[in-house]
């Protein structure tokens, strides 16, 4: 498989995920390890930071030591105190300003499509290279985490994250063969139900859990549906939350050597 996709045209595909779309990052590595490059990427959410930074021309190993930047909390957190979110957004858009400047859509070393969903009709929006839109606006609309981020307005609409509407942008890929590294796949939750002493812990797992799978089937039916060659990868990320950004080198472990075994879907 690593043969068809250096001797073809493809679509790389990253999903959501907050903090588990860290393992992208071991993807990119083994792209860049077998000098494999794709003709455009699709991002959601955590996948759509990941993939605007390696569109823009940002090797693998820059973007880890942003994103280990990224995991100290204190520098891209600011908690408001009204409005719909608890996340006031100014710090992470300063982050943004500085890695992707004044760049547009068009203005990409790979071309890059970015998965938004509109908040008030709940249309999805798919940020593309014919748009005359600030690639730090899409990234921002793109992880716009409902009730966690600040909803982003672009053009006078207000977009929330992609993962509302397609998680794992397939639909949205030009070409044939597609690359798809999903990181709320089959081995993002646990096989058996929570058993933990508190109550309280095993209601917050279940919460989650339900997430998990109300995406993973989501996109177990764009998968169905499509009329592609999808190269599927899934990275084991059960034994993580969403929120450990702190986990930085863990969870890039996780992507690292899937390319080697990879499934056709």
């Amino acid at each position: 498989m690593i043969h068809n996709l250096k001797e073809n045209n493809f679509s790389l595909v990253l999903s959501g995920g907050g903090a588990l779309g860290i393992a992208h990052l071991g993807v990119l590595a083994d792209l860049e390890k077998y000098v494999i490059a794709p003709k455009e990427i699709v991002g959601t959410s955590m996948g759509g930071i990941i993939g605007a930074c390696m569109a823009v021309g940002m090797k693998e190993k820059e973007i880890h030591e942003e994103i280990k930047a990224f995991a100290s909390v204190s520098k891209w957190i600011l908690f408001s105190f009204s409005g719909n979110a608890l996340v006031d957004n100014s710090k992470i858009e300063a982050i943004f300003k500085r890695l992707f400047g004044d760049r547009k859509m068009n203005e990409t070393i790979i071309p890059l499509k970015l998965i938004a969903t509109n908040l008030l009709n709940g249309h999805k929006r798919v940020f593309a290279p014919n748009d005359n839109v600030y690639i730090r606006d899409a990234v921002l609309a793109t992880m716009a985490i409902p009730g966690i981020f600040d909803e982003h307005v672009i053009g006078g609409n207000t977009y929330g994250d992609g993962f509302l509407c397609e998680n794992l942008g397939i639909n949205e890929a030009a070409f044939d063969r597609v690359l798809a590294v999903d990181v709320l796949g089959e081995h993002s939750f646990e096989k058996e139900m929570p058993d933990n002493f508190f109550k309280t812990a095993n209601v917050l797992e279940m919460f989650e859990k339900s997430i998990r799978l109300l995406i993973y089937n989501q996109t177990q039916t764009h998968i169905r549906n499509a009329n592609k060659n999808i190269y599927l990868l899934e990275p084991e990320t059960k034994h993580y939350k969403t929120y450990h950004f702190h986990k930085v080198d863990e969870i890039r472990a996780l992507g690292v050597g899937l390319l080697e075994g990879i499934n056709v879907s």
